[in-house]
């Protein structure tokens, strides 16, 4: 027979793990404020795509993303347009995919938006703010 306080722990302990499954597999849905990437790209695509931004442009995520609120930077709004920052990378991408549809596409399978031909690290190479090309 189970008693009442062994009944309210199990059902505490089933809590607690129960929220901390959600906590860990809840999905932020799917991207909104996308102007230059698919409307259907998938979360894992979207995430490889943005880190290979942080990498070749030696920077973090709030380069280009507002926080949600000025006392927590960390907490970042990634629909929000606040950002200058985040229309300037927009540009860039459209640089890019243009220069690989337009050169390196060839009526391949692969969507031009993912060809990685020619990337931010082609001219930035870590810098924010690359030197001339000359």
């Amino acid at each position: 027979m189970v008693t009442k306080q062994q009944f309210i722990a199990l059902a505490v302990i089933f809590l607690l793990v129960a929220s901390g499954i959600a906590a860990t597999t809840i999905s932020g849905g799917k991207p909104k404020n996308l102007k230059v990437l698919p409307k259907d790209i998938s979360e894992q695509k979207l995430d490889s795509i943005m880190h290979s931004y942080n990498k070749a442009l030696g920077v973090n995520c709030a380069f280009c993303h507002s926080p949600y609120d000025k006392k927590l930077p960390d907490s970042l709004n990634y629909v929000s347009d606040e950002n200058n920052m985040k229309e300037e990378a927009r540009k860039m991408m459209r640089l890019t995919i243009q220069l690989n549809r337009d050169y390196f596409y060839f009526d391949t399978l692969q969507r031009p938006e993912y060809l990685r031909v020619v990337t931010c690290y082609t001219c930035h190479r870590g810098d924010p703010f690359p030197a001339d090309l000359q």
